[in-house]
């Protein structure tokens, strides 16, 4: 029978299950880690619970934190089995389960956010991390500026005690903890997101001047915002989960299933302290940049290629993808022509052996990361991962025939439906503003570049909207895999 997950239960646990060696109520916190997902609990969680292993970081502990009605969720489940989680790694040659219990606490989530500004107003907490997906930083797409007409952050600026976001909180915080002598915090951004810290920094001090010039100007040159690339692939978590981890030997209503490698490559600059996280394989550097843009580029592009391509062929998971001759000649030929010529290497990494390592990361049969799920938000994920190395090909020269069939192919899946038929349920926060504009560019191909906070100047460069326009109209009358193959036969 399973062992329950809970303090008191981890020296039940089957002998294989690694456990915190540490003594739990003997840590102290120090980070307040807002979003508390899968790739939290597999990445940042598990550094610091690796550190704590060594008897080192005992006061840089965990508190949980969120916003939205998920959150509540996830911390009623996580407080039954005292913050601990289950990080089952999912790998061709093995299997095996360890339990982290860095996070000793959780915020309760509540409107107007009271408990979430108490906890962050609190001296011991020196960092706040986030996960809220590279769409949730209020970023206008079509400027690059901070979206001042949101309807959120046009509340935040109207009710800065009771906000409903998490960088209203933020922002309320840091006002008490000034008025008391507190000091600021660092803000830690730990998502997908091109100069993430810089994105924190420009949303958190342009929603304080809407209300307080003075503090933001207090913020910007008092805290800190690093700069930071993230890495690991991290699949939802499902009934197959949870029933994997019962295999093990512990029931754990929030087991997360993860593959066999992680990156986390960090600027150094903590205005209140950090812990020694490269101790334990981080990277801290002055360039995160150039990390980030290989990562970004190449495997955040390509899962765009693959993901929507496979979501068409009804290939439901990335593995799949690998396994489908198509889909793979299509995703290495992109990768080879159109995005490795605009990154540079890396310390520890040339563009050919990384696209060496991806093919072997997204070829791993054991992680089941679907590719519904790696299509989400495409609004956010193709401004972010894609066009980017659009503009640089058209820059240079190079061919984008390749990124302009990836576009074509996100435009028919926006569409809804499969090419067996089958339904594409709503997969993206602006589902029925993109599926109206896919059924005019069914007919009209240029309607779909016309979303200017998407395409921008893209809509009007020639060596890339007329591509996009002989794709689409090739998928519509011909079919997505024949598609391909002209492009591979080109």
């Amino acid at each position: 029978m399973a062992v329950p997950l809970r303090n008191a239960t981890l020296d039940r646990l089957p002998g294989a299950v690694a456990r915190p060696g540490y003594d739990r109520s003997r840590l102290v916190p120090g980070i307040l880690h807002i979003g508390v997902g899968n790739f939290h609990r597999a990445h940042q969680s598990w550094y610091l619970h690796r550190l704590m292993q060594q008897g080192l970081a005992q006061d840089w502990a965990i508190v949980g934190a969120g916003v939205r009605p998920a959150d509540a969720a996830m911390r009623e489940r996580l407080a039954a089995q005292d913050y601990l989680t289950t990080l089952i790694e999912l790998d061709p040659s093995g299997r095996s389960a360890e339990v982290v219990g860095a996070m000793i606490d959780f915020v309760p989530v509540e409107e107007g956010n009271g408990p979430l500004i108490d906890r962050l107003a609190s001296p011991d907490i020196r960092i706040v991390s986030i996960t809220v997906t590279e769409g949730g930083y209020f970023i206008d797409p079509a400027t690059g500026g901070f979206d001042t007409a949101h309807a959120d952050i046009v509340h935040d600026a109207a009710n800065p005690d009771r906000p409903r976001t998490a960088f209203g909180a933020m922002v309320a915080a840091l006002r008490r903890r000034r008025e008391a002598g507190t000091g600021p915090f660092t803000g830690l951004s730990c998502d997908n997101l091109q100069s993430n810290g810089d994105a924190l920094r420009q949303t958190v001090v342009s929603l304080a001047r809407l209300s307080d010039p003075e503090l933001a100007g207090w913020i910007d040159a008092r805290c800190t915002f690093p700069n930071a690339m993230v890495d690991c692939i991290v699949p939802a978590t499902g009934p197959e989960e949870r029933a994997l981890v019962r295999e093990f030997g512990i029931e754990d209503a929030a087991p997360v299933t993860h593959e066999n490698f992680r990156q986390w490559v960090i600027e150094d600059r903590f205005c209140q302290g950090r812990p020694d996280w490269d101790r334990v394989g981080a990277t801290f550097t002055d360039d995160v940049h150039a990390f980030e843009r290989m990562k970004i580029r190449m495997l955040n592009g390509g899962h765009q290629v693959i993901s929507n391509l496979g979501e068409l062929l009804s290939v439901p998971t990335i593995s799949g993808t690998m396994r489908h001759a198509g889909i793979r000649a299509v995703f290495e030929r992109i990768e080879r022509e159109e995005i490795m010529p605009h990154v540079a290497p890396v310390p520890g990494h040339t563009p050919a052996n990384y696209l060496d390592l991806l093919l072997k990361r997204f070829s791993n049969p054991m992680i089941l990361d679907t590719t519904r799920r790696v299509a989400f938000d495409g609004s956010s994920r193709h401004p972010g991962f894609v066009l980017g190395s659009v503009r640089d090909g058209l820059a240079a020269g190079t061919s984008v025939e390749g990124l302009a069939l990836v576009e074509a192919a996100w435009a028919r899946m926006c569409h809804g439906t499969r090419e067996d038929g089958s339904t594409i349920e709503p997969n993206d926060p602006f589902w029925p503003e993109l599926q109206a504009v896919a059924v005019r560019a069914r007919r009209e191909p240029r309607a779909w570049l016309e979303m200017r906070q998407t395409y921008g100047e893209l809509a009007a460069a020639p060596g890339f909207a007329a591509a996009f326009d002989r794709w689409l109209t090739l998928i519509w009358r011909e079919g997505t895999a024949p598609a391909m193959t002209a492009y591979l036969d080109a």
